[in-house]
């Protein structure tokens, strides 16, 4: 099958579409004919080699995708060949999405609301925002600030956290806000004097941004959570689940979720930009960046 790689690590010019073997769906597990998939700033961020030579090479990138279940692993249930689903990779494995054939170790009916594009990239961000909110107690009448709201994980946790009933600011660039008004949060720009424009909020999540003002707005830093700040300078919750100390369980009931919003038409997936597996490279430098607003996709 074809398969978006890197065999050595440094900049996006070192992924290349190969010819790879195919994966098969193990026990628990489901096999899809990919349609979509998407690119995370963690995909950037294994490939440049910011996390160390971790990797077996070459490596697939890639941990959501959104496809045709064609293969059903033994002890799944209530899932059948051409099935359409979206979900995501075994987190242990950091990657084999973006390819033509993908395993899936967790994953949601995809809704006829939602394209195969904005499908194939919404498992990855619903369950980080999931658990983001979770960790900060997200619930009707609290006041939530997304700090980098227009991003992918900001765009999609605004969504989320105002269906729990949560009052959302989202904090963006001056482009960006009738962007982040549209999908449900009252827009501020960031920056200087931002601390004055948001006012007192319950909890922050920091998608983007300077953390010393959001720990102000807060009022600790124990009602701050990170997805962004690997730092560990600032005392406040970074959460991932990249394993090791501190890594957190996955909130994969977050799929469903944002499954079932979506059916309801209370939840889409924006895109930043939609690339062919062959410019999975321009893909990785729009997400380098830090100023895609929404998700990145490859088909």
């Amino acid at each position: 099958m074809r398969a978006l790689q890197f065999s050595e690590y440094g900049p996006a010019d070192l992924l290349r579409v190969a010819e790879v073997a195919e994966p098969h769906a193990g026990a628990g597990q489901v096999r899809v004919a990919v349609r979509a998939s998407g690119v995370t700033p963690g995909d950037t961020y294994l490939r440049s080699g910011m996390f160390g030579d971790r990797l077996p090479l070459p490596h697939v990138p890639g941990v959501d995708a959104a496809g045709v279940v064609d293969e059903v692993g033994a002890g799944v249930t209530g899932v059948s060949a051409g099935d359409e689903v979206f979900g995501m990779v075994d987190i242990a494995r950091l990657g084999g999405a973006n390819a033509e054939f993908a395993v899936l170790a967790a994953w949601a009916p995809k809704p006829a609301t939602l394209s195969w594009e904005q499908a194939g990239g919404a498992a990855a961000n619903a369950e980080t925002a999931t658990r983001a909110l979770d960790l900060l107690g997200v619930r009707d009448g609290t006041t939530l600030l997304i700090a980098g709201a227009a991003g992918g994980v900001g765009s999609v946790a605004i969504q989320l956290a105002t269906a729990r009933g949560a009052k959302v600011i989202g904090t963006a660039g001056p482009a960006t806000q009738d962007f982040v008004g549209s999908l449900g949060a009252t827009p501020v720009v960031y920056g200087e004097g931002q601390v004055d424009r948001v006012g007192a909020v319950d909890a922050v999540l920091h998608c983007a941004g300077d953390v010393p003002d959001l720990i102000t707005i807060a009022g600790s830093p124990d009602r701050v959570v990170t997805i962004a700040d690997m730092s560990g300078e600032h005392g406040i919750r970074l959460t991932h689940t990249a394993g090791g100390p501190g890594a957190d369980p996955q909130a994969l009931h977050g799929l469903a979720v944002a499954a079932e919003l979506a059916e309801r038409g209370a939840f889409t997936v924006p895109l930043a930009g939609v690339f062919p597996l062959d410019r999975g490279a321009d893909a990785h430098r729009l997400s380098e960046t830090g100023h895609a607003h929404g998700k990145i996709v490859l088909t």
